[in-house]
């Protein structure tokens, strides 16, 4: 009999026999309560497995996550200095988000600032007034289509179609191409088996606007862009549009749906006879800090040997943000209730933080689309038990699948 032997453990594994799985359907299902779990048993830095087994830290101290996101010398976002690249098959499902690209995402120093010098500037010149008229538009359009029938599943009827279609406007993207945009997106960022897939053909979508925009340019952000005098190539404006297409569209659908879910399932939120809900504006808040639509995210790099949170740091060992679980700190919560303060981690922070304006236009979008819907349809409701509700299976996003809800059927806009 031929005697059978295990498989070798890569010693990256043998080292931290107690990293913890940073996938399946526990960690889809609720997030939140396994950052409290990892906070009590390993502390602000935490050894996590990613798909596949690969090795990272995952950062959810408020302070430590502050640290790294700050120190842009020690935590480099340059990804080829990863100590696993001998481990991770070209197939890995989360490639696209750690395989070296010429974007702003993984820019350093002068050149990334004169990349985020491109952006801003070309989201600064967005007339929010003209922003919130568009997305009422929109909003308006897509109630029309389901405002009669007295039921809607508000994720694929409604939740993603108002960034997808905001954004397009935005950047100048055909009528045509949006609905293929906002699909890639959802799968890019699903990291699942079509992702590499779905993000070359965003970027094809990216290169053929660009060669659009040149030929006739137009008042948007990728006619801006090309025309600042930081002089982007078309390789750089290519991967920078493209992270404002998916940057723009999947973290601001799952803020609107997120905001909707809360309303909807918590009775602080529920409108009464006196009109007593309380704002959208503090439900928006509110689940950026408990809820937040990007939970985590790829990733620093250590530059060489360090210390983060007690734990040995490795020269190439990788480090991801903990967003969510920084914003559950108890360094920085209250005793009881929601933080009412701008200082959650959601839109992170340092050189790499989203870029002005762009949280500004997100809220803009994601507020309007919240209060168009309940003004539109006030006694809107979920038409299933909440805890039937299925959520993504991305470690990275946070966001329902479906949300299905009833109401009194209401007229069309104008009519």
């Amino acid at each position: 009999m031929t005697q059978q032997h295990p498989e070798p453990v890569p010693p990256v594994l043998a080292e931290h026999p107690d990293a913890v799985p940073l996938y399946g359907p526990r960690y889809r299902e609720n997030p939140a309560e396994i950052f409290r779990e990892l906070r009590r048993t390993h502390g602000p830095v935490v050894p996590v497995l990613l798909e596949g087994d690969v090795f990272a830290w995952l950062v959810i101290g408020y302070r430590e996550l502050h640290e790294l996101m700050s120190d842009s010398q020690l935590f480099a976002r340059d990804s080829r200095i990863w100590n696993q690249w001998p481990n991770i098959p070209p197939d890995w499902p989360l490639m696209t988000f750690v395989a070296y690209q010429p974007s702003i995402l993984f820019g350093e120093g002068p050149d990334h600032q004169r990349r985020v010098d491109a952006m801003s500037g070309a989201l600064s010149e967005v007339d929010q007034f003209e922003l919130r008229a568009r997305c009422e538009e929109i909003a308006d359009a897509l109630i029309d289509g389901f405002a009669g029938s007295g039921a809607a599943e508000l994720m694929t009827q409604y939740v993603y179609s108002i960034p997808v279609m905001t954004v397009a406007w935005m950047m100048g993207i055909s009528t045509s191409e949006i609905d293929g945009v906002a699909r890639d997106a959802v799968a890019a960022l699903d990291g699942g088996e079509g992702a590499a897939a779905a993000y070359g053909r965003l970027a094809a979508t990216m290169q053929n606007l660009l060669a659009a925009k040149r030929a006739e340019p137009g008042p948007d952000v990728t006619s801006r862009m090309l025309a600042h005098p930081a002089a982007l190539t078309d390789e750089e404006l290519a991967a920078d549009l493209l992270l404002v297409a998916m940057g723009g569209q999947e973290p601001t659908a799952h803020w609107i749906g997120n905001t909707l879910h809360l309303m909807l399932t918590d009775d602080r939120f529920s409108l009464t006879l006196s009109g007593g809900r309380r704002s959208v504006g503090q439900a928006l808040n509110e689940v950026l800090w408990e809820n937040a639509p990007v939970q985590a995210g790829l990733g620093r790099w250590a530059t060489r040997d360090t210390q983060l949170g007690g734990r040995r740091i490795q020269a190439g060992d990788a480090l991801l943000l903990g967003l969510a679980g920084a914003n559950a700190d108890p360094y920085v919560r209250p005793a009881s209730g929601a933080p009412v303060n701008n200082a959650h981690m959601s839109f992170a922070h340092g050189s790499h933080g989203c870029p002005h304006p762009a949280p500004e236009i997100a809220e803009v979008i994601a507020r309007t689309a919240v209060e168009v819907l309940l003004d539109r349809i006030p006694d809107v409701a979920l038409a299933v038990p909440a805890d039937e509700l299925t959520w993504r299976s991305s470690f990275q996003m946070r966001g329902l699948l479906t949300l299905p809800v009833k109401f009194s059927p209401a007229s069309i806009a104008g009519s």
